[in-house]
């Protein structure tokens, strides 16, 4: 097929001026003007890995996405995945038992739909900023590029790279009101006229509002890249992430009889675990390489190949129900449980994608397709707690406190809410596996140009999911084999250059053994993985350059297998629903000022928990969610940047529709205030204040479970120091 010579020129221009963008905002990156936020964020780095695969104007993707540049990251002052979810329309936090990062996409709870580079980065812990370029956040199901999962969206972070022919050195140095403090280093040498060396490096020391939060993350990423020809790059990296913390999972809430179900503010102050024992550490070394070849000027490829390999521990004792209240809710009486939990988790991965261009006749066509493979070793123990006394008097894994601040309770060793001093260790097996998981993916996608108004997106992929779990507690070897065909569908309308409608369809799946490869049962491995289906249609405006709006109304349905009174003969499909719209708008405004603001409106049920029972509220979902930010540049020097961020109440746990209780788990509706300060001493250093919480709200943002409500930090302040020389 003949490529057309105007296409042909179209086509080198469009991706040559992409190009040219993105370089020239890593050279002028010390300015940190507005407009860089812009111009990085326009077609998703189509020089660099990204979660599209395909260099494709963000106004002709079907479907709803939202891009954190690091220059956005510097002036809002995030420093975790979480901070930049809490002002994404559709998505929320949820606790991660205070050990890892966990999203809510569109009421679909995930700790594995994460990727670095486009490559999936599933285990569970915190995520640094450090060393990211931009964070990219889809919502939808997402399967035809990434597989298994991708369920409701997915995060995805773009590392920094080395740059050719650059030599520079960027640092950051920050120190909060709590006491916590961190310093980044990044620094970058041309070593010939065709290869580089970045370092990326970090260290956080932790603390924050509750008793006993303590810990230290460091990371270090040397990365190198090579320009073996114009059209060949080759990009190595090496990551080290070691991280400990203190785990805070939260206080309770009063759903006892003429309870308000809310977390009780009388208990804000008090940690609810062991001072001494609750810890998390995770040491993790990942190897990444990448290759990109231009083999036209119509056809490229980018082949990956990486290695990871995590060890973590995980200890934890928490609130596991609150059994009394004294008359003025100040006191009474709870009951907490725990476990140690270790993960050894090793991951190789090989993947290869084509993206082609070319026409038939007047129709363009981007065909971008893959073949992936991934082999993951999962060893996974957990162990509970052995009470002498127990909760009931006769030795269990769950014991009793009188609440204090602090408890009873350090180091192992307390005395419970009858009199009785005890030492508790971890002794019985709760369980011990050994899963292999091995996956084959095929994939392809063609974006066809039918003229300049109108663009069809359709494709499908295949995985083959091979899952083996060796069972050490019951001696028993259990597995299954999913292969599943996930399709997607998009429709693109363009009456003008600058305005986009669209429509959507796709279609994504989960293996029984879950997105952490968790043990299947005799009976769950006998059942089909679970389906998510996704209708989106929604509009994109570019209303002037550097400033666009997007409205996106969607339809999610999850169905899966359940067994009736425990027999998997006797199957009944379940699942959950939600529906919701988003809007979002960004961009600048004036030269001086710029707007990040979106609001999402959701609503769903589910069916998820007891058979026969009416169909539920689903849990953390909140109906009504808006977040604002703005910085306007007062002086070519100074800057103000003022944010809010609301949330609509949200159920802990699923809510029966026919019998709504006054007293179930509920989180409260809030509205936090943040505002920053920066002030540019020169073009190669800003002195920068960020502050949380203005208003100094009570507030909870997310929970973990019925009794493991999050509590937000109270006003306080981070002081910055940036550069570059």
């Amino acid at each position: 097929m003949a490529i057309t010579t105007n296409t042909s020129t179209f086509l080198k221009l469009l991706l040559g001026s992409a190009i040219g963008l993105v370089t020239a905002v890593n050279a002028s990156a010390q300015s940190q003007s507005q407009d860089e936020i812009v111009v990085t964020g326009k077609y998703l780095y189509v020089d660099q890995i990204n979660a599209l695969k395909s260099p494709t104007p963000i106004i002709d993707v079907p479907q709803s996405l939202s891009i954190v540049t690091a220059d956005q990251i510097t002036n809002q002052g995030f420093d975790s995945v979480g901070d930049i979810i809490n002002y994404i329309p559709g998505v929320t936090n949820t606790q991660g038992e205070g050990h890892r990062d966990a999203v809510v996409f569109r009421g679909v709870r995930s700790t594995a739909d994460f990727f670095v580079d486009g490559v999936r980065d599933d285990v569970q812990y915190y995520r640094g900023l450090y060393n990211i370029e931009q964070v990219e956040i889809l919502r939808g199901a997402n399967a035809l590029l990434f597989g298994r999962g991708g369920t409701g969206g997915l995060v995805n972070r773009v590392t920094k790279k080395g740059q050719l022919g650059e030599q520079f050195t960027g640092y950051k140095a920050s120190l909060d009101t709590f006491g916590a403090f961190g310093l980044e280093l990044d620094s970058n040498f041309a070593t010939s006229d065709n290869s580089a060396i970045r370092i990326n490096g970090m260290y956080e020391n932790l603390n924050n509002h509750r008793d006993f939060y303590d810990g230290d993350r460091f990371a270090i990423n040397p990365t190198a890249r090579f320009e073996l020809s114009p059209q060949t790059i080759v990009d190595l990296s090496y990551e080290y992430i070691d991280n400990q913390r203190f785990i805070d999972r939260g206080i309770p809430v009063n759903d006892l009889t003429g309870g308000d179900g809310e977390p009780v503010k009388a208990f804000k102050d008090i940690v609810f675990g062991d001072p001494e024992l609750n810890t998390a550490q995770n040491k993790a070394h990942v190897l990444r390489a990448t290759l990109t070849q231009e083999f036209s000027n119509n056809l490229k490829g980018v082949f990956n190949a990486s290695y990871s390999d995590f060890d973590k521990l995980y200890q934890n004792f928490y609130a596991q129900d609150l059994r009394s209240l004294t008359a003025d809710g100040t006191s009474g009486v709870v009951r907490l449980d725990g476990y140690v939990d270790t993960t050894q988790r090793k991951s190789f991965n090989l993947s290869g994608n084509l993206i082609g261009e070319f026409a038939t006749g007047r129709i363009e066509h981007t065909i971008v397709t893959g073949l992936e493979y991934r082999d993951t070793s999962n060893n996974n123990d957990r162990f509970n707690p052995e009470f002498p006394f127990g909760a009931d008097g006769a030795g269990d894994d769950r014991e009793d406190f009188i609440i204090a601040r602090p408890l009873n309770f350090f180091g192992g060793s307390g005395v419970d809410s009858d009199g009785n001093a005890f030492t508790v260790g971890f002794g019985n097996v709760n369980d011990n596996t050994e899963a292999d998981v091995k996956v084959f993916s095929a994939f392809i996608q063609d974006e066809i140009a039918l003229s300049d108004k109108l663009d069809i997106v359709i494709g499908a992929r295949f995985d083959s999911f091979d899952f083996e779990v060796d069972d050490l507690k019951t001696s028993e070897q259990r597995g299954r084999k999913d292969e599943e065909i996930s399709p997607r569908l998009g429709l693109v309308l363009k009456p003008q250059e600058n305005v986009s409608f669209y429509g959507s369809f796709s279609q994504s799946f989960l293996p029984r053994s879950g997105g952490q490869f968790a043990s299947v049962s005799n009976t769950t491995q006998l059942f089909e993985p679970d389906v998510f289906e996704s209708l989106e249609a929604g509009l994109k405006w570019d209303i002037v350059s550097g400033l666009s709006f997007t409205a996106a109304y969607f339809q999610n349905e999850q169905t899966i297998d359940a067994a009736i009174d425990g027999a998997p003969e006797d199957l009944e499909r379940r699942g959950l629903e939600v529906d919701g719209f988003e809007l979002q708008l960004e961009g600048q405004f004036t030269e001086r000022l710029y707007v990040r603001a979106g609001y999402a409106n959701l609503k769903g049920k589910t069916d998820f928990n007891d058979i026969g029972v009416a169909q539920e509220l689903p849990r953390e979902l909140p109906e009504n969610t808006f977040s604002i930010w703005s910085n306007f540049q007062v002086t070519d020097r100074f800057g103000l940047g003022l944010g809010a961020t609301y949330q609509d109440e949200a159920f802990i746990s699923d809510l029966d529709i026919g019998a709504p209780s006054s007293s179930h788990p509920t989180l409260p509706s809030f509205t936090r205030l943040d505002a920053a300060a920066y002030y540019d001493v020169n073009d190669d250093m800003r002195i920068q204040v960020n502050i949380e919480n203005l208003t100094d709200t009570v507030y909870f943002p997310s929970s973990h479970s019925t009794h493991q409500a999050t509590v937000g930090a109270p006003l306080n302040a981070r002081f910055t120091v940036s550069g570059r020389f």
